[in-house]
């Protein structure tokens, strides 16, 4: 690492920890403290930002349930008596387009940023801090969100959904090829997909890099069928197989298997990996929420769909849950013309999760109190938990809330459930209960 880089990355710990202590302790107001609202009857500025129109992977349906969400708490009055305005802002998918969305906020005295998706952390998270504005539920593909003093996540981000595919697939797996993103951001994710490999038993998956936005996987395609290729049993009198292998055999781990998890191009990948097996081997296929989705599975055919039987590691309970019938009521009520907010999306179901817990936190001021950014975050770092109508474990980013995760110290939310694709229809895995990958986490090694 370059002196330049050790200089830059220590004096942003150094405003973190600053900031961090401020908000915890109560100290005085931040330098740019932003955001200034009065009391009941003002309104609160907010905003939520997402790539739409890139190259790579499009969220339009988070701005889109924001606004529904907007228009629905206006409708009723407010929250705890304030309108509230928000602002939503196109990423990009570029370090640059997510630093303008963070300007933007500041510049429009945002209270905070809520439900927004970036996998440009260093970029949008450093202003924010700055101005000392909460960034409440993003999606979790950056690090920094679990890492800055003003980020209050309300999953496990990519971390807890590859730890949890790794343990979804050890248990009936005995080889796995993991494609993921030549970038930065995708370099973690072979080391948490092995770590819930390791669990089981399970040898660590190949490595297959891809571009994030390219047009054709067939390599690695080709790659990915011949890593996940498993060793066939051996036939009486026809040689014998190994005793691990035996093993995996005996315990029903008699499958290769693939995990792509690629965006909104692991569509493309195994349009290409579909393709490419010739042999019909038909390896069992998996990925996670956001790369794989209901709509993706009805687009490509329904129960006809390549997608039928593969495995989904979600943070979220299963879209048919009746848990998320009061977000479908407000999608159906105030986004009826809004074709990209779809109830069964990943983002829009953790937009709605985010500004659950943006309501709960602005409940709790009294009313006459003013709403600060700053004000704000000190709500969240409060003692009580945020509650989110069962769909994550109740919220607290108290210190003592913190988990020991590498890399990773502000995820307060480790759990996975295990779903998977039967009649078209994402349902819950038979036989797969909600877990909590923590612990796995806390025994991979931390990326460099």
């Amino acid at each position: 690492m370059t002196t330049r880089r050790r200089a830059t990355a220590l004096s942003r710990t150094l405003l973190a920890t600053a900031t961090g202590a401020c908000l915890l302790a109560g100290c005085g107001a931040l330098p740019g403290d932003s955001g200034g609202s009065g009391g009941a009857g003002s309104t609160l500025t907010v905003m939520t930002f997402a790539p739409a129109d890139s190259k790579a992977t499009n969220m339009p349906a988070m701005p889109g349930m924001a606004k529904a969400f907007e228009r629905s708490v206006n409708a009723k009055g407010g929250i705890n008596g304030h309108r509230i305005r928000v602002l939503t802002c196109n990423e990009h998918n570029t370090a640059g387009g997510a630093a303008d969305c963070a300007r933007k906020a500041i510049a429009e005295k945002a209270v905070a940023v809520v439900g927004s998706y970036s996998q440009h952390g260093r970029a949008f998270m450093a202003p924010l801090e700055a101005e000392g504005i909460p960034f409440i539920g993003g999606y979790g593909v950056s690090s920094e969100e679990f890492q800055s003093p003003l980020s209050y996540p309300v999953n496990g981000g990519q971390p807890v959904l590859l730890a949890g595919a790794g343990h979804q697939l050890g248990r009936a797996c005995s080889k796995v090829a993991l494609v993921r993103p030549d970038t930065l951001a995708g370099d973690s994710l072979p080391l948490q997909l092995n770590a819930g490999l390791k669990t089981n038993q399970v040898a660590e998956a190949s490595d297959i890099r891809a571009a994030e936005d390219s047009a054709d996987y067939t390599p690695q395609a080709r790659e990915a069928l011949a890593d996940s290729s498993a060793p066939a049993p051996a036939a009486a009198g026809k040689g014998a197989t190994s005793v691990k292998e035996d093993k995996e055999v005996k315990d029903g781990k008699d499958k290769g298997c693939v995990a792509a998890v690629l965006g909104a191009r692991t569509e493309t990948f195994f349009d290409a990996f579909r393709r490419a097996d010739a042999q019909n081997r038909k390896p069992q296929i998996s990925s996670v929420l956001g790369s794989v989705s209901q709509a993706l599975v009805d687009r490509t055919g329904g129960k006809d769909s390549p997608f039928e039987g593969a495995y989904v590691t979600s943070w979220y309970p299963v879209a048919s849950d009746p848990l998320w019938e009061p977000m479908r009521r407000v999608i159906a009520e105030q986004a009826f013309g809004d074709d990209s907010v779809d109830p069964d999306d990943s983002g829009a179901q953790t937009t709605w999760i985010a500004y659950t817990v943006f309501g709960e936190a602005v409940k709790r001021f009294g009313a006459d109190e003013p709403v600060t950014a700053r004000k704000l975050a000190q709500k969240l770092n409060q003692a009580e938990p945020v509650k989110t109508g069962g769909l994550t474990p109740d919220l607290s980013w108290r210190y003592q809330d913190m988990r020991a995760v590498a890399g990773f110290p502000r995820m307060v939310n480790g759990q996975v459930t295990f779903q998977i694709v039967q009649q078209g229809r994402l349902v819950a895995q038979p036989g797969e209960q909600s877990l909590d990958m923590t612990r796995t986490l806390e025994s991979a090694p931390r990326t460099g």
